[in-house]
């Protein structure tokens, strides 16, 4: 049945392919950058730690934009959210090609990924409940086909990146510029087109009504992310230029102080707008569960086509990144086809691609070869096609009164763990791993070769340690057949810290794993997994002791 005739809208096939567009544009501006990380880090002297957090603002920008839109959408319309969006779209690519010297690069940089993410959010904030709502009978379908435009962006980008650098020698902002392209395509799609309001907004619910099941515990999770958001901005504002390390230490509590602040304040406002609500128990561990599909799905994309970039070649890292993105573009077309086929509810299909990427990941730390890349990459692949929209899908069958709210809050958790610690936190176990292989083989090439600053996760003092010196580390990269045996030790050092990096990833899936198996357990309890109707959420007649 095709997707006009399934919706309730008769333009509902052209809302959900400029969807389609708009997500896409996002993932083609991230697999672009994903592939330049190498020439930043060579042309501005980064960090892994410093490209993180680069990369991870490209992230937790999405968060503002998702959960504002989330919030805002149903009173005032999916168009004027799209237009915000393309606003934001073409501001990010003048703020990122302002970057021009080693000490503007970070702050431009910084700033034109969270625009940039700014606008994904609020254009996921439209798409995600939009689609929801047009599709209801078939959510987790329909979602699934949406967000299939994540890895088609990423194929899209990854060879747009080739193209354009490997080929006609394009620069990093030449190719980076490439996502304006598909940008004026959702523009032109959305373009004069009639919304519906969501089931929520139709029946004429409040805001108070649709944020009741989020509550306190689940602002709680989102409040989290938003105070170590707000401490990293904040110890870089309050930390002077050149800070002695006892300065900086001191501009990173009192960060640390204000952002908690800032984040307890914000659960206050969450428990008087639902006038003391709890929220749902099912929905607190649903966002929890999202912040490891963030880290995992969204940190390890931001960081695998450098990392296996290390371990074989630049050419081959592209051709592994467009290998998994395109399983995971097709299979996204068959969500629907392989629950009827395993007979397996949502929770069911999340819980078996936890174990495989699980396994995906714990393979690929072994990879040695790059027909194995291939086989242990594929299977990662597999596994992590279904997270993300299936779990929006989870959100939109159970609790259909919180209309774009909770799932809007739900995507906004998983961008910001992705940017606060999956991005920053692989790229802290690269710098970790990396500099302590070579410490333990060679200390006196590790002194010579060692960051000038040392690497934290989540700022917290008792995880510093020193990676490699990112200028130093390209040179060693980049001289190839003729590396001295200097070089030849830090980059094998490199690429044994690449392998750790996967191997400590792999335990995010495996927690999650543990998590899905007891909610099925949960769901097979209460008589099994299905769709709540508005109607039903109203009176109490299928929601269970987690959902109260």
């Amino acid at each position: 049945m095709s997707a006009q005739s399934e919706g309730i809208a008769p333009n509902a096939s052209r809302l959900l392919w400029a969807g389609f567009m708009a997500i896409l544009a996002a993932g083609v501006g991230f697999a672009i950058r994903g592939g330049i990380f190498a020439a930043w880090g060579k042309e501005y002297n980064f960090t892994a730690a410093q490209l993180g957090a680069i990369g991870g603002a490209g992230f937790s920008g999405f968060c503002f934009g998702i959960i504002i839109g989330g919030v805002i959408v149903d009173k005032i319309g999916y168009g004027k959210l799209v237009a915000l969006a393309l606003l934001g779209h073409i501001l990010s690519a003048f703020v990122t090609f302002a970057a021009s010297t080693p000490e503007n690069a970070y702050n431009f940089l910084f700033w034109g990924m969270f625009i940039f993410a700014y606008a994904n959010g609020t254009l996921e904030a439209v798409a995600n409940p939009l689609v929801a709502t047009l599709f209801p009978q078939n959510r987790t379908h329909f979602l699934n086909i949406l967000h299939a435009s994540w890895p088609a962006g990423m194929v899209l980008g990854a060879g747009a990146a080739y193209v354009l650098g490997d080929v006609m020698h394009f620069g990093w902002k030449g190719q980076l510029a490439f996502y304006l392209v598909p940008t004026a395509l959702y523009a032109v799609m959305f373009l004069g087109q009639h919304f519906p309001k969501s089931e929520a907004a139709a029946k004429g619910a409040s805001f108070a009504q649709m944020f009741k099941d989020v509550g306190i515990i689940g602002s709680a999770v989102a409040c989290y992310l938003l105070a170590l958001f707000f401490a990293d901005i904040l110890k870089g504002l309050l930390a002077p230029h050149n800070a002695t390390p006892e300065q900086a230490l001191q501009a990173a509590a009192t960060a640390k102080n204000v952002g908690y602040a800032i984040g307890g304040v914000l659960v206050v406002v969450a428990g008087v707008i639902t006038r003391g609500s709890i929220g749902s128990l099912l929905l607190f561990v649903l966002f929890i569960t999202h912040a490891l599909v963030g880290a995992v799905e969204l940190g390890t994309d931001g960081w695998i086509q450098n990392i296996t970039g290390n371990l074989f070649t630049p050419e081959q890292g592209k051709y592994l990144f467009i290998w998994t993105s395109a399983i995971m573009f097709s299979l996204r077309f068959c969500a629907h086809f392989i629950e009827k086929t395993l007979k397996l509810s949502p929770v069911g299909l999340l819980f078996v691609c936890s174990v495989t990427a699980c396994i995906g990941l714990r393979l690929a730390s072994g990879m040695e070869t790059f027909s194995v890349a291939l086989v242990a990459l594929g299977i990662y692949a597999v596994g992590k096609t279904f997270f993300w929209p299936t779990m929006l899908a989870v959100v939109g069958d159970r609790f259909p009164q919180t209309g774009a709210v909770a799932m809007s809050i739900m995507g906004g958790i998983g961008m910001l763990s992705a940017g606060l610690i999956g991005g920053p936190g692989l790229g802290y176990c690269k710098d970790r791993f990396a500099g302590e292989e070579l410490k333990s083989g060679n200390a006196a090439v590790f002194a010579e070769y060692k960051a000038a600053e040392p690497s934290k996760f989540l700022n917290i003092e008792s995880t510093a340690a020193f990676g490699l010196d990112g200028k130093k580390l390209g040179e060693a990269r980049d001289a190839g057949d003729k590396r001295d045996a200097k070089q030849k030790a830090v980059v094998e050092a490199d690429q044994k810290g690449d392998r750790r990096t996967l191997m400590a990833d792999s335990w995010i899936p495996a927690t999650m794993a543990a998590i899905y198996l007891l909610l099925f357990l949960y769901f097979t309890a209460i008589g099994g997994y299905k769709p709540v109707h508005l109607a039903e959420e109203l009176t109490g007649g299928t929601t269970g002791p987690m959902e109260a």
